[in-house]
């Protein structure tokens, strides 16, 4: 099984504990507001979320990691990849992601999470290209993309929520050189 240590954080899979204080992540507007049309996920929802989380692991040999809080064992929320199959124009691509808990934001936990999928991606996957999508105007979540070497690739509607979304990308030969 897959595990990655940041310096504050352990990404690993999904447990049967995690769902309760995910399904709390997804079910405050004020994180949900970026996400698609801004609906909330309950505890149903966001089990179901996991098991396909989880499954994905099992056909792609990637996906999206349990965040948990190095120092106190909490769970923030995710990271990782996926394959963004709504958004059939990128494709073949992968997407790397992040959802954190509102009290985990501004400490720079996002961008480590997302730092090191990244680095898993390309150096354990072998992965070609990374992309990131966010809706227009979630400048946060613009600001990791940047920090994470990516550059505005295009803008584009995402046919699922009816919102302006601008795709960011990095391959693999431009994070050899940023991160090195």
């Amino acid at each position: 099984m897959v595990t990655l240590e940041t310096p504050r954080l352990i990404l690993r899979r999904w447990r049967e504990e995690d769902v309760a204080p995910m399904a709390a992540v997804n079910s405050d507007p004020e994180v949900m507001r970026w996400i698609r049309d801004g609906s909330v996920l309950d505890e149903q929802r966001t089990r179901s979320r996991v098991q396909a989380w989880e499954s994905e692991w099992e056909s792609q040999g990637f996906g999206l990691f349990a965040v948990e809080i190095r120092s106190t064992g909490e769970l923030a929320g995710f990271t990782g990849l996926s394959v963004p199959g709504y958004l059939p124009e990128v494709l073949p691509a992968v997407e790397v992601g992040w959802r954190l808990g509102r009290s985990y934001w501004g400490q720079g936990l996002a961008t480590e999470a997302a730092a090191a999928a990244v680095r898993f991606g390309f150096e354990e996957r072998g992965l070609k290209r990374i992309v990131s999508i966010t809706q227009v105007g979630n400048d946060a979540s613009e600001r990791i993309m940047t920090k994470l070497g990516m550059r505005l690739f295009r803008e584009t509607l995402d046919p699922t929520g009816g919102r302006r979304v601008r795709v960011f990308e990095l391959w693999s030969d431009q994070y050899v050189t940023t991160t090195r």
